[in-house]
């Protein structure tokens, strides 16, 4: 890992020279900032119309009714909301110099620019928070973000997710050691592939014990499990005990419901992954684990991906999260995967909650992130438009705060104002 983090800190400079629009130190100081919101959106569901937020530092100490005191942020005529979080990407995964699908393995320069590329355009888009579920290379970017050597996201890791293999997975011990060798590289989750990829038609790839002991291992830890599972293998994931399950398409109505009675997550996906995959065809064609045989199942199984949106949105009790499953292309566009939700039958309010509160929910992090509130980290973003009355106003973000700090702010009406710098 030593190579992709020195190019991680050659990065830095080449990102702050050409973006000029954060300081030498963009953590927060403990001055004191105050936005108008003559439209806001808490994150837990309730619409609050002028309302002045106070924030010290990284954290949000009062929200309040707007009176006649100076701003900082003057944010009226648009959507305030708590930035987004996206429980599934592979941020470390790029196209490489030739243009081909290359994976998350690398560690060259070129490599680490693209990760930190990656990161930057996610966090440009209104994502304050994601999970990237599955490569040893996310660990040191999640690092150097959080030492604020990088503008990016807050990413949670899996480091190496769990792969099943049937009886070549190991037995019930030996995916318990691995569970444990996870937590010590920095693991703050645990990725488990209990399904094949949908390209190789989703067939189950873990015992029923085999999964038992992965999730009951990752409790023990203090860790939670996410499980890439479609067909029998959301139910068995659910029944095991295990978090939360990635996909579950081709899943049946009584695995929903027993997620729903058993307090299990569920992130699917409508379109975004699968239509990056093919915008993105020659560059992932021939590469490992790309045919033409699976970009056929891919377009085949699109609708049953918005089936499954639907049918969670209509099973009383579920938790649905917001996640994309964004890969090398969709990096910056992952507030796609809205406008395709609700075009699958996701009232927007749903939507947008389902990246809020209840996405900080489903992390452990419900009393630091996702919601509007004194005491919760100060991640606000503005967008032009409603999302609740259009959703496709995701796409137009004009302000990002991550942690009290402004790394995007191009509202018309905001006062001119970049991170670490006094108005």
């Amino acid at each position: 890992m030593r190579p992709m983090k020195l190019s991680l800190h050659v990065f830095v400079a080449v990102l702050i020279s050409s973006a000029q629009c954060f300081s030498e130190s963009p953590s927060p100081s403990n001055q004191r900032i105050v936005i108008a919101a003559s439209h806001m959106l808490d994150g837990k569901g309730q619409v609050l119309e002028n309302q002045r937020i106070v924030i010290e530092g990284s954290k949000i100490v009062a929200v309040e009714p707007l009176g006649s005191g100076p701003v900082d942020y003057d944010l009226r005529g648009l959507t305030v909301l708590p930035g987004w979080i996206d429980a599934h990407v592979h941020i470390t995964w790029i196209f490489g110099k030739d243009g081909k699908n290359g994976g998350t393995e690398g560690t060259s320069q070129y490599d680490a620019y693209k990760a930190a590329s990656n990161a930057w355009v996610t966090l440009m888009a209104g994502f304050t928070t994601v999970q990237s579920v599955g490569a040893p290379n996310d660990v040191p970017l999640r690092d150097a973000i959080a030492r604020g050597e990088i503008p990016g996201p807050r990413i949670l890791t899996a480091v190496e997710p769990l792969v099943g293999k049937g009886e070549d997975t190991g037995t019930p011990d030996e995916i318990r050691a691995y569970i444990r060798k996870q937590k010590a590289a920095g693991a703050d989750l645990i990725k488990i592939f209990a399904s094949k990829s949908i390209r190789l038609g989703g067939g189950m790839t873990l015992s029923f014990e085999q999964l038992s002991a992965a999730c009951d291992e990752a409790k023990k830890q203090g860790l939670r499990t996410l499980v890439h599972a479609y067909k029998e293998a959301v139910l068995a994931a659910t029944l095991a005990g295990c978090t939360e399950v990635e996909h579950g398409t081709l899943a049946g109505e009584d695995a929903l419901k027993a997620m729903a009675d058993k307090g299990t997550y569920l992130d699917p996906q409508a379109a975004l992954v699968i239509n990056n995959y093919l915008q993105h065809k020659e560059q992932y064609l021939g590469t490992e684990g790309y045919t033409a045989e699976g970009f056929a199942a891919m377009e085949k199984v699109l609708p049953e991906d918005c089936n499954i949106v639907r049918m969670a949105a209509k099973t009383p009790g579920l938790r649905t999260v917001f996640g994309t499953d964004a890969v090398a292309g969709a990096d910056g566009r992952n507030a796609e995967e809205f406008i395709d939700r609700v075009n699958c039958g996701v009232d927007p309010m749903a939507a947008m909650v389902s990246a809020n509160s209840l996405g900080a929910e489903a992390m452990g992090l419900g009393d630091q992130i996702g919601s509007i509130a004194p005491g919760m980290q100060a991640d606000i973003i503005a967008l032009d438009g409603d999302p609740i009355k259009d959703i496709t106003a995701v796409r137009r973000v004009v302000f990002v705060m991550k942690s009290g700090v402004v790394y995007k702010n191009v509202a018309k009406s905001a006062i001119p104002f970049y991170a670490g710098v006094k108005p």
